[in-house]
């Protein structure tokens, strides 16, 4: 059932308050420092998977999306606070973020890797990582992985403030690997010159979550039902597939 346009506007209203000057304004929440998912155009404008996928999903709403640059560690603290109304930035469907917030419908879903200098003596064995500098970028599901099971085994886990700082320390040397997404490290890096003489590690890891979903306040559930609306039509009508298309040579959205 279609949520009437006049529930959605209320909804939205409520979720804004007094920061979006437009009560139709979706304000959401994005680290454009992980291509090809979020990244920056030469010009400066927004880029990526999540953007395409986001832009649209304010069109079926009849909402207009405003996108806000934050770093990813500080997506709920600042969707709590209200200066957000969702988070659109690869944040993954996890149990402890759910205790936190609401999330819609799954948009994508990949698998993890560990990516280094090829030749590197770090091997598939996570014991091998003992006395390597492992970087990972702060509030995300890698960092937690690498300081559960690595840390112990004696991994130098480094949080950093972005993706593109753990790429920039993992070509001068300062770190041995760095752990994030497979299709992440694979587009965003490894097809880059930037990636040259670098490549996975191992097989791929699974993280334990439940895909990519977009993060909202616990109580904007009628937002959560227009937008899961709007990823299922997407997903039905093909628009999904034609988006997904610009960037993969495969479906993002996983089993």
């Amino acid at each position: 059932m279609k949520l009437p346009l006049t529930i959605l506007c209320a909804a939205l209203t409520y979720s804004s308050g007094a920061f979006a000057a437009d009560p139709n304004t979706l304000r959401l929440g994005i680290d454009p420092t992980y291509p090809p998912m979020d990244s920056k155009a030469p010009d400066g404008s927004l880029k990526g998977f999540d953007v395409d996928l986001g832009n649209e999903i304010c069109k079926r709403i009849h909402a207009h999306c405003q996108w806000v640059e934050l770093e990813f560690s500080g997506m709920i603290p600042a969707l709590q606070a209200r200066k957000i109304d969702a988070v659109l930035s690869s944040m993954a469907i996890t149990d402890k973020r759910e205790q936190q917030i609401l999330f819609s419908s799954k948009l994508f879903q990949f698998k993890s890797h560990l990516i280094a200098r090829q030749g590197s003596p770090l091997a598939a064995d996570a014991n091998a990582l003992a006395g390597k500098q492992i970087g990972v970028q702060t509030g995300t599901q890698f960092e937690s992985y690498a300081l559960k099971n690595w840390a112990p085994l004696g991994a130098h886990v480094t949080a950093y403030k972005s993706q593109d700082e753990v790429f920039a320390d993992l070509q001068n040397g300062r770190l041995d690997g760095a752990l994030l997404g497979t299709v992440e490290a694979d587009y965003g890096f490894l097809r880059t010159p930037a990636g040259k003489g670098f490549t996975f590690v191992g097989g791929p890891l699974s993280m334990g979550d439940r895909g990519v979903g977009i993060g909202l306040r616990k109580d904007e559930t009628a937002v959560q039902a227009s937008i899961n609306e709007a990823i299922a039509s997407m997903r039905k009508d093909g628009t999904y597939a034609q988006i997904a298309k610009k960037y993969f040579d495969f479906d993002p959205y996983g089993n």
